[in-house]
């Protein structure tokens, strides 16, 4: 059966790896180990070792693509250039927050915002956490505006409690397929994650 399949996955940080354990068991995989390498460039960094290891065991490296890159494949090519059989290396367009985003009614009622104050294109959002800020400033919940709005004057780009609302969004309330609708790069995430599960299924 294909829920036999465990995927060891890599990320650049705690939101990221609670989208990825989703995304896993979505595709009909088992998470593995995770890693959270605290960063892109500690990610870029540690690549050559997973992309190795994905020789031999099935692997999810999970990467904001931001501003660096003009698109994904640009990323991917400089990255790794020819991927392991077994590595799926996939650049969510152009971070995370844009998949959350995608789930328009779910990440709208989670807000406590208007859906119709959500991006249609959530891609095409130049800074999607920015983004997520934004609306949190318009909610109509305390507690999202408290815990998501960062206080300028302690240097903080996001609320305190900005990762662990999220995490909770992404555990609980967050529709995978309804977001791969508006995120072609989620979609092609959960492609060759079904792909890979598949591939390493036992017969």
């Amino acid at each position: 059966m294909s829920s036999e399949v465990v995927v060891n996955f890599a990320v650049e940080g705690p939101t990221d790896e609670a989208v990825a354990r989703r995304l896993i068991q979505h595709a009909g995989g088992i998470p593995g180990k995770s890693y959270i390498t605290h960063g892109k460039a500690n990610l870029k960094a540690r690549i050559r070792g997973y992309n190795n290891a994905a020789n031999y065991f099935p692997w999810l490296v999970l990467v904001d693509l931001n501003a660096e890159y003009a698109c994904a494949p640009s990323l991917i090519q400089e990255w790794v250039g020819s991927p392991s059989p077994l590595l799926c290396l996939r650049v969510a367009v152009r971070a995370i927050e844009a998949w959350l985003l995608a789930d328009a009614q779910n990440i709208a009622n989670f807000l406590g915002v208007p859906l119709g104050s959500i991006p249609v294109f959530p891609e095409q959002e130049a800074d999607p956490k920015q983004r997520i800020i934004h609306l949190a400033r318009q909610s109509r919940k305390r507690d999202i505006r408290e815990g998501l709005i960062p206080n300028p004057s302690a240097g903080q780009r996001v609320g305190a409690l900005y990762t662990s609302f999220l995490i909770a969004f992404i555990e609980h309330s967050w529709d995978i397929q309804q977001a791969a609708l508006r995120a072609p790069s989620l979609q092609r995430a959960i492609d060759c994650l079904k792909r890979l599960v598949h591939q390493c299924a036992p017969a």
